[in-house]
């Protein structure tokens, strides 16, 4: 017999202000929008959208709340994303981290993100694939 996969668990209310927060950097300002719009419209919520790394180093640094998860692209100014990823690590120890690209999996893993270590998504990617992958890593 043939076992079914696990569903993933389902995602916050809505309605639900307590929601898991979000901080989403893409240097492709289309993509950071949708991505923030449709993670908002199931119910999670966004503290910040950035482009660049620095400025989402400080946001993460200075948010007053929680962060539960930073997603974010590999390859943004400044900094990586790994980088960024490391160093929020430190500073923000509970906050998950969900990498994104479309880059091939080789040129990921030569920029420093080991893809079978950590949450990834490639881009482009569906906006199911988008909300299945951010509730997976906050489930890890």
């Amino acid at each position: 017999m043939e076992q079914q996969p696990h569903p993933a668990p389902p995602g916050p209310s809505v309605d639900d202000p307590t929601g898991p927060v979000i901080l989403v950097v893409d240097d492709d300002d289309a993509v950071g929008k949708v991505a923030a719009r449709v993670l908002q419209r199931v119910g999670y919520r966004c503290c910040r959208r950035e482009r660049e790394s620095r400025p989402s180093r400080s946001r993460a640094r200075t948010h007053a709340g929680r962060l539960d998860l930073l997603l974010t692209d590999v390859v943004i100014p400044g900094m990586n994303g790994r980088e960024l990823g490391e160093r929020l690590a430190v500073e923000r120890p509970e906050t998950r981290l969900l990498y994104m690209s479309a880059y091939t999996e080789d040129e990921v893993i030569l920029r420093g993100v080991r893809v079978a270590e950590v949450g990834f998504l490639d881009k482009p990617f569906s906006l199911d694939g988008l909300t299945d992958a951010v509730r997976q890593a906050l489930s890890a």
